[in-house]
């Protein structure tokens, strides 16, 4: 059933969206920085691209209102408080509220968008949610290194490459400090799973 735009519950969603998009974006960007105070460049990359990622998706979601352009729109909605000293939990939070936009929430909004007439916006909500999923994965894969421990050793040779130079170091852990840059080893990653 189609309906007309501004009176849809889709119009909301996207609201709805564009303020959650934001937020994850400023937690991310919050938590890269304490990531940063700790010397774990590695974890600091991974929050700061997936905050651009959150603010290209925020972006996505406005556009769509530029026809409601100079109103407001009234929205309600529950965002999370994820604040920790412990990067490995700020980790699984940001995996939590990821999963959640894949698993619940863009899928609901990009039914809803179909139910109303709007296949466009109905086909973002569903692979921007795809998306969140990667996020997901990402932090949860980042979390688990951190509490095993495990961040930078391995159990077997591996390549090690600087985030800052790009030399490659191959060890069962990554080097104290890169022999090229003098970058300290919060900014190695194993090479065969890089932060993209």
């Amino acid at each position: 059933m189609a309906c007309d735009f501004k009176n849809s519950e889709t119009k909301d969603n996207l609201m709805r969206s564009f303020a959650g998009e934001s937020q994850a974006r400023n937690r991310y960007t919050i938590a890269a920085a304490q990531a940063k105070k700790e010397k774990l460049h590695v974890i600091e990359r991974v929050f700061r691209f997936t905050a651009d990622q959150e603010r290209e998706h925020a972006e996505i979601f406005y556009k769509y209102l530029k026809e409601l352009g100079g109103e407001t729109i009234h929205i309600d909605g529950g965002y999370p408080v994820d604040i920790s000293e412990k990067l490995s939990d700020l980790l699984r939070m940001a995996q939590h509220n990821e999963y959640e936009e894949h698993d619940d929430v863009y899928k609901a909004f990009g039914e809803k968008a179909k139910e109303e007439g709007f296949p466009a916006i109905a086909s973002t909500f569903f692979m921007i949610a795809e998306i969140e999923k990667v996020h997901g994965d990402r932090f949860g894969r980042f979390a688990e290194l951190m509490e095993k421990n495990r961040l930078f050793q391995e159990d077997q040779k591996t390549s090690w490459i600087c985030l800052n130079c790009g030399y490659i170091y191959e060890g069962e852990m990554a080097p104290g400090k890169c022999p090229v840059c003098a970058h300290d080893q919060g900014f190695f990653v194993r090479a065969d799973q890089p932060l993209l």
